[in-house]
């Protein structure tokens, strides 16, 4: 299991070195896969969840604002 913080990381490097779509985005998609797995992400926005894991669900939708769809 990687912490946040090697995700967060991971991110940082897709972002910076994979320039092409549509490659970028099915990285970014792979790691949001990875969290739902690791972390239970709920598929449907559930608030007492979130607030609860507030670290994980605000990576978890920086990483999904930045894919191009």
């Amino acid at each position: 299991m990687r912490t946040l913080s090697q995700i967060n990381q991971e991110y940082e490097e897709i972002i910076h070195r994979v320039t092409k779509e549509p490659f970028k985005s099915r990285k970014l998609a792979d790691l949001m896969d990875e969290m739902e797995w690791t972390y239970k992400v709920p598929i449907l926005r559930n608030e007492s969840w979130e607030g609860q894991n507030r670290s994980i669900i605000a990576l978890y939708r920086k990483i999904s604002l930045s894919r191009e769809l």
